[in-house]
C-alpha cells in the first residue's frame, strides 16, 4: 500500500514522537513540532499514538493514493480537498485508490498533520522515524519530501478507528500566555529583567524554524552583568537570551549544547502550542512553578485519555 507525492508543499517531512537519548552525541530529538496533534490523529485511526505521520508546514502537499487508505488531518486548519470536497480535520476519511488529495494553505497555525491508518513505513534510525534535516537521516531519505517520492503505509494499526467527543478540542488551551518555569541561568538576570520577559509581548520572527523560534520585542532583555557562559546542555523548550537581548525558544531540531544563558523554559504541556506558532504571531509568557508544570502535563494526559466518544 502506497502513496505518491505530486507536490511536496513548502516543507513536508515524516515525523514521529522523536529521537531521545542521544543528546550526548549532539543529536537533537526532532519529532513532530506539535506532538499532541500527531498523537490525536493516530489515535483517531487506531494507530499507535507515535506512528509516523506527515508534517506539513504553512503549505500542504498533493498526494496520489495508489491504494485505498483511511486518513486523518489534525493540527492547524488546511485547505485539503478531494476534487471540490473539503476534508475536515480530526475526522477519519477514506481515500480511494487513484484519488488525489490536494492540500493547500495552512491557517490558524503553522502545521497540519496527515496520518494514514497503519502508519507510514520508513526505516527507523536510532529507534525513531523522525526526519533530522540537519543530520540528513531518518524519515524519507533524511530530507523533505519532493515530487515523485513514493511512501508505503500499513503496519501500525492496533485498534479500530474512533471519534472525538463533541467539543473535546475546546478543552485545549488557546490564546493564553505560554507557560514557563525559571531557566537554568535565570539568576543571571535582575528581577526586573525577568519580569520584562513575563510582561512583554513578542512577535515570532521570520528567521524561525524547527530548531528555534526567534522572538522580537520592543526592548531587549539584559544580563545583570556581562559574563560568558561555558557551553552546556540545552533542554527542549529552553528560552535563551543572546547578545541582542531578544529571546529564542529552542525547539525540536535544536542544537544540544549552547553558550547563551537560559532565562526560562517552556513547560512540556505547552510545547505543542509552540509548534503552531507562525511568523508574526504574538507571544506572551506566564510563569508557573515546577509542581504546576507537572500537574499541567498530567491534566493534558488525562484529557487525551477521556477525549473519545464511547
Amino acid at each position: 500500500m502506497s502513496v505518491r507525492v505530486l507536490k511536496p508543499g513548502l516543507s513536508t517531512t515524516v515525523q514521529d514522537s522523536g529521537r531521545f537519548g542521544y543528546a550526548h552525541l549532539g543529536i537533537s530529538p526532532c519529532g513532530a513540532a506539535d506532538a499532541l496533534s500527531m498523537r490525536i490523529a493516530n489515535l483517531l485511526l487506531g494507530n499507535r499514538e507515535d506512528a509516523p505521520v506527515l508534517e506539513m508546514t504553512l503549505l500542504g502537499t498533493a498526494l496520489e493514493f495508489l491504494s485505498t487508505a483511511e486518513i486523518v488531518l489534525s493540527g492547524a486548519d488546511c485547505d485539503c480537498r478531494l476534487g471540490t470536497d473539503l476534508i475536515p480535520t480530526y475526522t477519519p476519511t477514506t481515500i480511494k485508490a487513484g484519488a488525489v488529495l490536494q492540500c493547500g494553505n495552512i491557517t490558524n497555525g503553522a502545521r497540519t498533520y496527515l496520518a494514514i491508518r497503519g502508519g507510514i513505513e520508513v526505516p527507523l534510525v536510532m529507534s525513531s522515524a523522525s526526519t533530522d534535516l540537519r543530520g540528513g537521516f531518518g524519515g524519507h531519505e533524511g530530507r523533505r519530501l519532493k515530487a515523485g517520492d513514493v511512501l508505503r503505509f500499513g503496519a501500525s494499526a492496533i485498534s479500530r478507528p474512533r471519534l472525538l467527543r463533541r467539543n473535546a478540542l475546546a478543552d485545549l488551551r488557546r490564546g493564553e500566555p505560554i507557560r514557563v518555569t525559571q531557566g537554568a541561568q535565570s539568576d543571571w538576570f535582575a528581577p526586573e529583567q525577568y519580569q520584562k520577559l513575563l510582561a512583554s509581548s513578542f512577535r515570532v520572527s521570520e528567521q524561525s524554524d524547527r530548531a528555534g523560534l526567534r522572538l522580537t520585542g520592543e526592548s531587549a532583555i539584559s544580563l545583570r552583568e556581562q559574563k560568558q557562559l561555558l557551553t552546556d546542555g540545552i533542554p527542549l523548550g529552553a528560552i535563551q537570551i543572546p547578545q541582542d537581548g531578544q529571546p529564542i525558544i529552542l525547539f525540536v531540531d535544536q542544537q544540544t549544547t549552547g553558550g547563551y544563558p537560559k532565562i526560562a523554559n517552556v513547560i512540556a504541556a505547552d510545547m505543542h502550542r509552540v509548534g503552531q506558532l507562525r511568523p508574526r504571531d504574538e507571544v506572551r509568557f506566564a510563569e508557573v512553578s515546577i509542581p504546576e508544570a507537572v500537574e499541567a502535563l498530567r491534566v493534558q494526559e488525562r484529557w487525551l485519555q477521556t477525549a473519545w466518544q464511547e
